[in-house]
């Protein structure tokens, strides 16, 4: 049958749109501060706060038989795993009116958050009649293969199925069959993806042109790789946001790092810091208060977004403190107008499946080489490559591949003389 593609011009004004969005931000990607999700971190605050919020009646789940591993024919390769989807046909104008579908790529965690929070996709169906896919991201949800989580993440064998690559055909399988099942043939595809899940629309672009038209990639980090992107970089962005929301409070967090050593480096002071800052248990070293304070004001940095705006509630709680109160309590003063606890720094949490599902991409494709350079608010703490090698061969028995991810997808060099 010939079929001959007609998009109207609603598809034309929307592609308009797209390509009129540019990408902002970095994102996070070192083990110790926030992951690459698109939907705000949680330090401080309830950690089931999304996947207890209300879904709209309009999403529709579905199942996918998942081939395992795409790119090998071992009998083991061929076997399948059930990947989950979800769709909303309320705003769509159909197959017949070649009406467009707008596919949302799950990133390092479960599909249900991304579901209430992502309101960009719903305001653009409305407006041009797009059918809504959101798919998860093997491994994570109810998308585990080998039957169960424990399972799945037992060892590097059954984790070396867990990659972008394989996600990518994933969500291209999906897609197609998507569009067979509906009948969809000329509903043209324009993927979306925020941080990870980002990077993972832009190289599903390339490397699956014929399934999507176009990928709307938001603050998708794929330049933070093999030091094309300086390596303190999303440090200096957390300080700039400090700095602009406060001067004062940008020089007493700088000035903190040095009072939080001097401190511990005394008789007791690890117990004084412990009283200072309310820890839920005795601080056993001074890098657990740093890292936590690090954490925190990289995330309120991260997600500064309306109408909480996070770094200036941090920054009003630090410069709202009484002026003869010494730094470390004008700190403590900000940790707590970010969150109000009965305590802080170190809760007692169970790791997540996000949390373990990530390490192993950090430690596997992911090698984002952050660190802290000089001229910020923090200390400084260069990457060390030899360190974060080791690291994840003692956690998962495994090297990390530092350049595999500029080897697959390629990256972009130019001159200005050429361009």
């Amino acid at each position: 049958m010939n079929y001959s593609p007609k998009f109207p011009v609603q598809w034309v004004q929307f592609m308009v749109m797209i390509l009129s969005i540019t990408s902002t931000g970095i994102a996070a990607g070192r083990t110790d501060i926030p992951r690459l999700s698109p939907t705000r971190g949680i330090i401080m605050e309830d950690p089931d706060l999304f996947s207890s919020a209300a879904v709209s009646d309009d999403l529709q789940p579905f199942y996918y038989r998942q081939t395992l591993d795409h790119f090998n024919y071992q009998p083991q390769s061929y076997a399948t795993f059930q990947q989950r989807y979800v769709m909303n046909f309320k705003y769509w104008g159909g197959a017949n009116n070649n009406a467009p579908i707008l596919a949302y790529l799950g990133a390092e965690s479960p599909l249900d958050g991304d579901l209430t929070v992502i309101g960009f996709l719903n305001d653009s169906a409305v407006s041009f009649n797009a059918l809504l896919v959101y798919i998860e991201h093997r491994y994570y949800g109810k998308s585990i293969p080998f039957g169960s989580r424990d399972e799945a993440f037992k060892n590097a064998s059954t984790l070396g199925y867990f990659n972008s690559a394989q996600a990518i055909a994933d969500y291209a399988e999906i897609i197609m069959h998507i569009k067979n099942e509906h009948r969809a043939f000329y509903s043209p595809v324009i993927v979306v993806g925020g941080s990870y899940g980002g990077m993972l629309a832009s190289w599903l672009r390339l490397k699956y042109p014929h399934v999507a038209l176009g990928a709307l990639a938001s603050s998708a980090p794929i330049l933070y790789f093999d030091n094309i992107t300086p390596s303190g970089a999303y440090y200096s962005v957390v300080t700039k946001d400090f700095r602009e929301a406060s001067e004062s409070c940008y020089q007493t967090i700088r000035n903190s790092w040095s009072v939080i050593d001097k401190i511990a480096s005394q008789p007791n002071g690890l117990s004084t810091l412990s009283m200072i800052f309310n820890t839920c248990k005795p601080l056993t070293k001074s890098s657990e208060l740093k890292i936590a304070l690090k954490n925190m004001y990289a995330l309120a940095a991260q997600y500064n977004s309306p109408p909480r705006y996070p770094v200036t509630v941090i920054c009003r709680g630090i410069d709202g403190a009484n002026e003869t109160q010494d730094i470390l309590s004008k700190i403590f003063a900000g940790v707590v107008a970010y969150g109000n606890l009965s305590c802080y720094i170190n809760q007692q949490t169970n790791e997540s499946e996000t949390t373990e599902g990530w390490r192993w991409q950090r430690c596997s494709e992911m090698v984002i080489p952050k660190g802290i350079g000089n001229g910020t608010m923090f200390q400084p703490a260069p990457f060390n490559l030899t360190s974060f090698i080791q690291h994840c061969k003692t956690i998962f028995g495994v090297l990390p591949r530092p350049h595999w991810v500029t080897s697959y997808y390629g990256y972009k060099t130019y001159s200005p003389e050429i361009w």
